[in-house]
């Protein structure tokens, strides 16, 4: 699901909102520790001190021990309350000690000295320490309590943000599909930094369009322009001598301006989405071999059960010739044909597609890389845009032993 994806944004915010709870209740509990301990230590040091002066006072007036004292020489004192007690500068002090062994004693100890003699106390502090030690486990749980309501509130309230950035990315989508009308909009009263970017990308898809729209019209008008003078062309070419040298290279070059000029005013009918398929029941092995035939041919054609696919054959005839004219000139023989069920797989044995088609598709007037020799890119790119208008899929890969493999997949494939 994509509201438990650790790595969406929500939970980011939520650990962001966890961690600093947790740090202003780590300050806080540090603070409300601290003067809890040095409350606690304070209450024994007075116990102590009282209890001490209580003795001291019963001790000068009797002249015997109390019974809840002890009653030590120097030498019997621990070291840390015998150097406190030789730090006192006079009468009416007295020296302390916090004896502290986790987990279970801890002790205050004050002592006076009378005579040669030490009269010493000692406070049993557990009950601080247990109290103090109640109030972490206190804090502790609070804590935990607070961040099992912070976080998924924190995860909730990002919910909107979320939303907007989704509905963000799926029109970029959108638009990277080929719908340049999308627009993300401003859904909502927010005026922040998620709107200025909203804004900014339709500003952006609306100057994509625009420039897009202007190039197709030029490049259709072009076309437009172009067909009268090659008509004139083709007709004055085919007035000139048949055994003239010089009349067969005009021939050739004009076949050649007069398919360039078909295939841009078929890519600006693409462009425009103005092309629909007119289905037919079609044998697609009988209809790819006849095609591969009458477009020059393929060392191979191997069928293997193809099926009887609703298509246009029109069109199919268009990409696979395409792709067979494709592979004879940029790739290398043997070109191999095979119809299985539903697909029409074109491969050649040549060095293989360029890295960016495979990474971005085609693209016109671009052969990508010079081993594949010079052309201006639209066949494969019609070859495209045709499969699009059938709603079938156009794959290109390059086949593990080496060459080029292009693959046409009529019938919906799983995922699509």
């Amino acid at each position: 699901m994509r509201f438990l994806n650790p790595r969406a944004l929500r939970w980011k915010i939520a650990a962001l909102t966890a961690a600093a709870c947790c740090a202003v209740a780590a300050v806080v509990g540090l603070l409300v520790h601290r003067s809890t301990q040095e409350h606690g230590q304070r209450a024994g040091h007075d116990r102590a001190v009282t209890q001490l002066h209580v003795a001291e006072q019963e001790y000068a007036r009797t002249g015997k021990r109390p019974a809840s004292v002890d009653l030590m020489s120097r030498d019997e004192l621990p070291e840390p309350l015998a150097r406190d007690l030789a730090g006192l500068s006079g009468t009416g002090e007295y020296a302390l000690w916090y004896d502290e062994k986790p987990p279970n004693w801890y002790w205050m100890w004050a002592a006076v000295p009378v005579g040669d003699q030490v009269l010493v106390v000692r406070t049993d502090m557990s009950a601080e320490v247990r109290g103090l030690q109640l109030l972490d486990r206190s804090i502790v749980k609070s804590v935990l309590a607070a961040l099992a309501v912070v976080v998924p509130l924190a995860a909730l309230a990002t919910e909107p943000v979320n939303r907007r950035l989704r509905h963000g990315a799926r029109t970029a989508r959108r638009i990277a599909d080929g719908d340049l009308d999308a627009r993300i909009g401003r859904p909502g009263r927010a005026r922040d930094e998620i709107t200025e970017m909203s804004a900014a990308m339709d500003v952006m898809a609306a100057a994509l369009q625009q420039r897009l729209e202007s190039e197709r019209r030029f490049t259709a008008d072009v076309a437009h322009e172009l067909r009268t003078p090659l008509m004139g062309l083709v007709t004055a070419a085919g007035l000139l001598p048949e055994d003239d040298e010089a009349a067969d290279l005009v021939r050739t070059e004009v076949r050649r301006l007069r398919g360039l000029t078909e295939d841009l005013l078929e890519i600006s009918r693409l462009d425009a989405g103005a092309e629909q398929a007119r289905l037919d029941e079609v044998p697609l092995g009988e209809l790819a071999a006849d095609v591969v035939e009458r477009c020059g041919g393929a060392d191979e054609v191997r069928v293997e059960g193809a099926d009887v696919v609703p298509t246009d054959p029109r069109r199919v005839e268009r990409i696979v010739s395409n792709l067979v004219i494709n592979a004879h000139r940029h790739g290398a023989s043997p070109v191999q044909v095979t119809v299985t069920g539903t697909r029409i797989a074109v491969r050649d044995h040549g060095p293989g597609f360029p890295a960016d088609l495979l990474a971005h598709g085609p693209q016109r007037f671009r052969t990508e890389a010079a081993e594949r020799g010079r052309g201006h890119g639209l066949g494969l790119t019609i070859a495209l845009g045709q499969a699009s208008v059938l709603g079938a899929r156009l794959t290109f890969t390059d086949a593990p032993d080496g060459g080029a493999v292009a693959t046409l997949e009529l019938a919906p494939h799983e995922g699509q």
